[in-house]
């Protein structure tokens, strides 16, 4: 006979909301919430479709190692200074601890990964932000890659593909943080002077301190599809102005319209035009 603990937890089972029992032992990654249309999304269909929503057309994110297997030719990534750690300069409360998590979360250093590749047999400088690190905020480590990967693409005379994404600078390392924009931008100056050139690959969102140092300067600016692209998000700017911005006009699409970047390309297109440019740049 079962015990009177077993017909209890047995009715409480029965009890349970559908849905719950349904769901019960599922595990939680197998659909996936689109952003976009709020579509229930079979993950291994998604991973088949580059986690492009199928129903909408809705760029998912993509995390730096997914992005690099994307653009580049099959085990040819070789990261470099994957041991580049921020000091905390400011002793920010909890900074030590976000960070020792977001590592472990992320499996990243930091919010950008640098090494050197192929695309189409042709050897680049490539880094990827990791927007799952604090956002892909900008602090000294991000500063210090985007920094040495340029350098390195002037030295090897390689073009320098960056894939960027993310917001401002890091908050926790203040003034360090926005040196990172003049250190940036200089050393894209630099590349320029080299004649070495400089593709960005823009990612959803593209905002702040990114946008306004080295993103906007590359020689070639392609976006994926709905992008946010812009210095302040569109919520922000609403709050602080107290306006309504016209629809879509923080979007890839309209920085297209208005000559700010010079393609918007879907996502599984974004490497043969990489492979296409290489042979040009050649």
């Amino acid at each position: 006979m079962p015990s009177k603990a077993k017909k209890a937890s047995a009715r409480k089972t029965a009890k349970a909301p559908l849905r719950e029992r349904v769901m019960k032992g599922v595990p939680d990654d197998l659909w996936v919430k689109c952003t976009g249309c709020s579509t229930m999304l079979y993950s291994k269909e998604l991973e088949q479709s580059l986690k492009v929503c199928q129903k909408c057309g809705y760029h998912l994110r993509l995390s730096a190692e997914e992005r690099i297997r994307l653009l580049v030719d099959e085990g040819s990534f070789q990261e470099r200074d994957t041991d580049l750690t921020t000091q905390d300069p400011l002793s920010f409360p909890s900074y030590k601890k976000d960070i020792a998590r977001y590592r472990k979360q992320t499996g990243c250093a930091d919010s950008m990964v640098w090494g050197e590749a192929t695309i189409g047999e042709r050897a680049i400088i490539l880094g990827v932000s990791e927007f799952g690190f604090m956002g892909g905020s900008m602090g000294s480590v991000m500063g210090e890659k985007v920094v040495r990967a340029a350098e390195e693409a002037a030295i090897k005379r390689q073009p320098l593909v960056l894939v960027c994404s993310g917001g401002g600078a890091r908050m926790h390392e203040g003034i360090i943080s926005l040196m990172q924009m003049a250190r940036t931008t200089a050393a894209m100056a630099r590349l320029a002077d080299a004649k070495v050139p400089y593709i960005a690959i823009f990612a959803d969102p593209m905002l702040a301190g990114i946008a306004a140092s080295f993103a906007f300067i590359a020689d070639i600016i392609i976006a994926e599809p709905g992008a946010i692209v812009g210095f302040a998000g569109p919520r922000v700017v609403e709050q602080a102005y107290r306006i309504k911005l016209p629809p879509g006009s923080m979007t890839a699409e309209f920085h297209l319209a208005h000559g700010m970047v010079d393609m918007v390309l879907a996502r599984r297109e974004i490497r043969p035009m990489l492979v296409r440019l290489m042979n040009i740049l050649r």
